[in-house]
């Protein structure tokens, strides 16, 4: 309810996100973000959410799961201002902001690589690819939320061990369409 509150409180002043009711905040942000864990690996892993904007789906999956290491990887001043205040007012650990776009990442400066990397159909599964799996350990995985038509986006990525997995959103009879990349 912190996080609800403050991000309307936020948005009011930064625009952080274009939905405005408790329900929709709740349905289409908190909600969707956890329906990645039914994808992610068990145990303590390290996760980039790329294009993390106000915290999802990093922020949910961290409260849920505290043992995950999260980056929230996020260009956006205003939105990395706001990231840091709710870690902070949520008094979370082993989460940080980097604010950056993912093609400025260092490695090992900036603490990469990763176990996971994430986004909420920021990009295409082709540019995901390309952008987020320098990032990602050998073995590890990329993980999108994408639309119904991600099928035909799949056909353009060649040589990638992918799988799809639907999930029903709670409460609305919206399907969200999970792309799980291994990487080699």
């Amino acid at each position: 309810m912190t996080y609800l509150s403050e991000l309307k409180r936020w948005n009011r002043t930064y625009n952080l996100t274009g939905l405005r009711t408790d329900e929709d905040i709740i349905i289409k942000h908190f909600l969707d973000s956890v329906l990645y864990l039914k994808v992610m690996p068990p145990g303590r892993i390290t996760i980039a959410d790329i294009g993390s904007g106000a915290g999802f789906p990093g922020i949910p999956i961290k409260i849920i799961r505290p043992e995950i290491e999260m980056n929230l990887i996020e260009p956006s001043v205003k939105k990395s201002a706001f990231l840091d205040h709710i870690i902070r007012t949520l008094n979370l650990s082993t989460i940080r902001v980097i604010e950056k776009r993912v093609e400025e990442i260092r490695i090992p400066q900036d603490s990469m690589p990763v176990d996971v990397a994430v986004s909420r159909a920021l990009f295409s599964v082709k540019d995901f690819m390309k952008k987020a799996s320098r990032i990602v350990k050998a073995g590890g995985r990329l993980v999108l939320s994408k639309g119904p038509r991600v099928t035909e986006e799949l056909k353009q990525v060649k040589n990638a061990e992918s799988e799809i997995t639907v999930h029903k959103l709670p409460l609305v009879a919206v399907e969200r369409f999970f792309v799980v990349i291994q990487l080699g």
